[in-house]
């Protein structure tokens, strides 16, 4: 039976990878799943850097393929911030709500408000490691909007749906998200190896 590690406890991450890549494997579990827990520390400079790292970790632990990403929002008029500091930007140890409160702060009286998810991941695979990026440009609204998803999503408007990723649903959300992109792009690396 063929199983993929997640290396992520983050739950709304691992049912997108599920739904996009449940396909390739038997059994797509999280660390927490398979009982273990794992603190890798992400001190990459780019998001890529941080998903070799995790995934690499998380390998020699599971001794699985193990998939792991590290994405996060990057705004223009911030300078490309959150960025990798996206899961912390308001401090260590804090809720998706206090991220969203302190970018809402930074963003007063900005006009730009252009921003993209970007979504870098890595695949450890019998010990070669394969990497992917996916991106989706949008803007920050001026309030949280939306039930689903997690994180910035409710911040995380898309112009051309005139909705924010916390407003579509799973399935439209996961088949035009940075995080969906990226996945894609890794289904067609895998079915290339089939």
């Amino acid at each position: 039976m063929s199983r993929l590690i997640i290396a992520t406890n983050n739950e709304g991450k691992v049912k997108e990878i599920k739904a996009i890549l449940g396909d390739f494997y038997d059994e797509v579990l999280s660390l927490k799943d398979v009982g273990i827990s794992l603190d890798v520390v992400e001190d990459g400079e780019t998001f890529l850097a941080n998903a070799i790292k995790k995934a690499v970790e998380a390998a020699t632990v599971t001794r699985c393929d193990t998939l792991a990403d590290d994405s996060g929002l990057c705004v223009d008029a911030l300078f490309g911030a959150p960025g990798i500091y996206s899961a912390r930007y308001a401090g260590e140890n804090v809720t998706y709500e206090d991220n969203n409160k302190k970018l809402l702060r930074q963003m007063e009286g900005i006009g730009d408000r252009a921003a993209k998810f970007v979504c870098a991941v890595a695949l450890v695979l019998s010990g070669e490691v394969i990497t992917v990026r996916g991106e989706v440009n949008g803007a920050i609204a001026q309030a949280e909007s939306g039930e689903n998803g997690f994180g910035y999503d409710p911040l995380f408007f898309v112009p051309e749906l005139g909705q924010t990723f916390a407003q579509l649903s799973p399935e439209i959300k996961n088949s035009l998200s940075h995080r969906g992109r990226a996945l894609e792009a890794l289904k067609e690396k895998l079915a290339e190896r089939r």
